[in-house]
């Protein structure tokens, strides 16, 4: 098997500047999970139906698809550090936005502009750090986005259990007489902050400064993140995959010659949709509910999704130590086989389960804890392959000319996928029920693998500029 390098201490600086971007998945996954704490709350404050209820948990998600669809065009106008900025900066407005709303309009309204946040975070900093991370180590470090996204589920699951249970209940009247459900989101004030002066420290891509003939900055770049390396080398590589004539534009995913749309992007489109048709994030934005339904107190429902972060994290570990060992295709298709087989587990759990006379589902103390080990593991077969990897490849498999439009049009479908499985569920939910809603979760994560095998090429060990 072929083994790939340590990080040479020279990269030093390369794992700072990344871990900077990757704040960006740090808000991503806190602004994604935060809302997992407040759902009931938010249903009684804003006195929202059902369906009203999940258009409130899915209103982000369509931000985060406008977002994703412009932030890879902007970056290729603007630049990868000024998208990270203004993400920054919609962050701090929808956090703070979220907690003082007084109806389900004005909520939206924040919500969605966190989600353009989101969404640009999504495929812009991961990219980022696949432009200025070396071939041998760049799967780990483009990791370092899903790192950062899974603790900052985890910390969201953290401060809202912390909180909820301070106050004795995301309803209840907390400091300075807001409810805790509005501290949830204003927690997040922070880490924006930190992000938003961070950035400034950190230089802009040198491939977007090489593509926009900015060579003298690209230099200085590549110098500082490749002390010993060949500078002009590495600027003559990036410009030979590049057309000299034009900037990079959405257009150049359309072959002229063969009159279509260039395959690898519809393995992008496929990779980024899969990754939310096997059903993740009904764990993490409906996790509270879902346990609830499933006959758990909201305490326990709380601390269960705490453990669930705590897994989500450790996976993610594991898959920075094979990522760069195994490859990325070995580690989609596992992912995909051992979520296939633990959503098949709760799907019998769940299928085969009494309903009490008021509609709520009753598991035994025995399938309670067969649902929750086997939810577990799918979080962890997801955290070790798709969670990650995903990101991984989209921020390497595209060419430098494609690059930030194959980006806008993968992160929209992505984000359109994660739109359509958050609002079906609760309807999901109450139609077919938990077994039937896992059962499609299922299917789906079955396709995925044989997707993944006919259409998905590794990337592992090269160069951007070899894609």
């Amino acid at each position: 098997m072929a083994t790939t390098s340590h990080p040479h201490p020279r990269h030093f600086s390369i794992v700072l500047i990344s871990s900077v971007a990757a704040i960006g998945g740090f808000l991503f996954g806190f602004d994604s999970g935060v809302i997992n704490g407040t759902v009931e709350a938010l249903q009684a404050a804003f006195r929202s139906t059902s369906v009203g209820s999940g258009f409130n948990v899915a209103s982000m998600l369509l931000g985060c698809a406008v977002g994703a669809f412009l932030a890879g065009n902007l970056a290729d106008k603007m630049g990868r550090r000024p998208v990270m900025l203004i993400a920054a900066v919609f962050f701090a407005v929808s956090a703070w936005g979220s907690g003082i709303a007084e109806s389900s309009g004005e909520f939206v309204i924040y919500r969605v502009l966190g989600g353009f946040a989101v969404g640009a975070a999504s495929v812009i900093c991961p990219a980022y750090i696949s432009e200025i991370a070396p071939a041998s180590v760049r799967g780990r470090l483009a990791s370092l986005q899903q790192l950062a996204i899974v603790l900052g589920l985890f910390f969201a699951f953290l401060s809202n259990f912390l909180l909820a249970r301070a106050s004795g209940g995301a309803a209840e009247v907390f400091w300075w007489g807001f409810q805790a459900w509005q501290w949830m989101f204003w927690v997040e004030l922070l880490p924006a902050g930190v992000f938003f002066f961070a950035l400034l420290l950190i230089p802009e891509s040198p491939r977007f400064l090489a593509a926009y003939g900015r060579e003298a900055q690209a230099r200085q770049v590549i110098g500082r993140l490749e002390p010993h390396g060949d500078a002009d080398k590495k600027i003559a590589e990036i410009r030979a995959t590049l057309d000299q004539h034009r900037k990079p534009r959405l257009t150049d995913l359309w072959d002229s010659a063969t009159r279509r749309i260039h395959p690898v992007v519809w393995a992008g489109i496929g990779l980024a949709a899969f990754q939310q048709l096997v059903g993740i994030n009904v764990v993490f934005y409906y996790g509270a509910v879902l346990w609830q339904a499933a006959g758990f107190s909201e305490a326990h429902a709380l601390s269960i999704n705490v453990l669930t972060g705590a897994v989500n994290i450790g996976s993610t570990f594991v898959a920075m130590a094979l990522v760069d060992r195994w490859g990325r295709k070995p580690l989609l298709i596992f992912g995909s086989l051992g979520m296939g087989l633990a959503l098949g587990t709760l799907t019998v759990v769940f299928g085969m389960s009494k309903l009490s006379p008021e509609g709520a589902l009753h598991l035994s103390p025995t399938t309670g804890w067969v649902a929750l080990l086997a939810a577990n593991a799918y979080v962890f077969c997801f955290g070790v392959s798709w969670g990650p990897v995903m990101w991984v490849m989209l921020g390497e498999m595209f060419q430098n000319q494609i690059r930030g439009a194959a980006l806008s049009v993968s992160g929209f479908a992505q984000w359109l996928a994660n739109f359509a499985v958050t609002m079906t569920f609760p309807l999901l939910l109450t139609t077919l029920g938990l077994g039937g809603a896992y059962g499609l979760y299922t299917l789906c994560a079955l396709v995925s693998a044989a997707f993944v095998a006919r259409w998905i090429r590794e990337t592992r060990g090269k160069s951007l500029e070899e894609m």
